[in-house]
């Protein structure tokens, strides 16, 4: 077995997924590659993955390249975890979006911020899934690059290699939902449609009964809220393995009940209130969404308790990865629990062929009927030994499937606004975002050409002037 981390340099990613590698015992023996264009950052990773390998004894191999071809030739798995242009081209996409009058909590998926992002990562992926053509054309692409539906859909739509998109969003909201209906995690069983960072639940079953209704009465306040969850008090207290955007102290604070839990998740229950379905990723995600939440007279989110990111957190963030990685160097004991990450959970059904159902993002097969086909989704899929494929067929309400499809036609058009280089097609996908769509004509035309100049060192295929 041969594993590819590209984007290798990673001190978020890298020591998660090595961790849960090592100690998988169906990938014992596996050589594992770590690519990234960085070299002094892959040696980094490089030497911190040969360490907790040699503590596991499970007979990983681990080495290093810049090469692309090199790290990919005979590959069967290739786990793309990059960031074109990184915090630098980040902290641009935000700034152009609040001058324009879109503040974004995250801006990684939609509105402006997330076009832009996925415009400088399209023609990467493609090329990443090119070298796949030529030197492992059977391997798999699992990619936990952002914006996860757009890049995923942008190696389907473009390549012959098979990619999943992977996201830990809904496995979070599946916990809290379990806490809500107390009930044991492992026995709520979720049916979902949309895309990444919007998945809508549509269905909810705990030991084959039908629990909807119950979450709608949370929803509506026709429960109880005031019950103690002692169980949330004791995993915010200790230390939760994810690459996500982490635990906040408010997180942390004892005293958790159903109405604080509710009440952190605000928005995603006022949608099922009022729509119908539940958005199973978190309320900074969901707001970039869904127009009319993220406004000013909403304070851009804040009176639904939505917290934005700031670039100087995340780079907070990625100095605490790198501390974390340097601390775990002396480590002496191997890693005993997988994550919350579920690359190796994908890896490991295909390779023993034992069915696991996951959330994930794989092309339109039916399984979400309100969206054309081939566009990539995000719904629960069972993953074995024949590969992926959507589990069951889920409908949004009616209010939800419209907004997914101008979600998903917007996507459509910067993949190919990305592909082509085209300006016009650039405006076609900010003229159907719900988000960026409620600026004045000219104005978005404006956006569209400072987009492009704020971040034209990784927008080569823009560098034509505009007409």
């Amino acid at each position: 077995m041969k594993i590819v981390i590209v984007g290798g340099g990673s001190a978020q990613w890298v020591p998660i997924l090595v961790d849960d590698v090592v100690i998988a015992p169906c990938l014992a023996g596996t050589e594992l590659v770590l690519h990234d264009v960085d070299g002094a950052r892959v040696e980094r990773t490089r030497e911190y993955s040969e360490h907790v390998a040699g503590l596991a004894g499970t007979g990983v191999s681990v080495r290093a390249t810049t090469d692309l071809d090199t790290a990919l030739a005979g590959a069967d798995f290739v786990v793309v975890c990059i960031s074109t242009g990184g915090l630098d081209s980040m902290a641009r996409d935000l700034d152009v979006s609040a001058r324009y009058g879109l503040p974004l909590p995250i801006g990684d998926s939609v509105g402006p911020a997330g076009i832009s992002r996925a415009l400088r990562n399209v023609l990467v992926l493609i090329g990443i899934a090119r070298a796949m053509e030529r030197v492992c054309p059977n391997a798999w692409m699992l990619n936990v690059t952002n914006p996860l539906t757009a890049l995923t859909r942008a190696v389907t739509r473009e390549t012959t290699i098979k990619a999943v998109g992977l996201c830990h969003e809904v496995q979070n909201c599946r916990f809290f939902l379990s806490q809500m209906l107390d009930a044991n995690h492992a026995d709520v069983v979720l049916r979902v449609t949309g895309v990444n960072h919007l998945p809508l639940i549509v269905g909810v079953e705990v030991d084959g009964r039908d629990r909807f209704a119950d979450l709608v009465a949370v929803a509506r306040e026709r429960v109880d809220l005031d019950t103690p969850l002692p169980l949330l008090d004791r995993v915010f207290a200790g230390p939760v393995v994810t690459t996500g955007g982490g635990v906040t102290d408010a997180m942390r604070a004892p005293g958790w009940t159903k109405r604080r839990l509710r009440d952190s998740q605000l928005l995603n229950y006022e949608v099922l209130r009022r729509f119908g379905a539940f958005p199973a990723a978190g309320v900074d995600h969901t707001i970039e969404f869904v127009p009319g939440f993220l406004t000013a007279d909403s304070e851009w989110g804040k009176a639904w308790g939505v917290v934005p990111v700031t670039v100087a957190d995340r780079r907070g963030r990625e100095a605490n990865y790198r501390g974390r990685l340097a601390e775990k160097l002396s480590s002496t004991e191997p890693p005993r629990h997988r994550s919350t990450e579920m690359v190796v959970d994908v890896i490991e059904a295909m390779v023993t062929g034992d069915p696991i159902d996951l959330p994930l993002n794989i092309p339109n097969a039916g399984q979400c009927p309100d969206l054309p086909a081939d566009v990539v989704v995000e719904s629960i899929c069972t993953v074995d030994a024949r590969g992926v494929r959507g589990r069951d067929r889920a409908v949004a309400p009616p209010a939800l499937a419209a907004l997914l499809q101008r979600v998903s036609a917007a996507q459509e058009l910067t993949i190919d606004a990305a592909v082509s280089g085209s300006r016009d097609a650039l405006l076609a996908a900010l003229f159907t975002d719900p988000l960026a769509s409620a600026l004045d004509h000219d104005r978005l035309v404006d956006l569209a050409g400072a987009m492009i100049d704020a971040t034209a060192p990784w927008l080569p295929q823009f560098a034509a002037p505009a007409p």
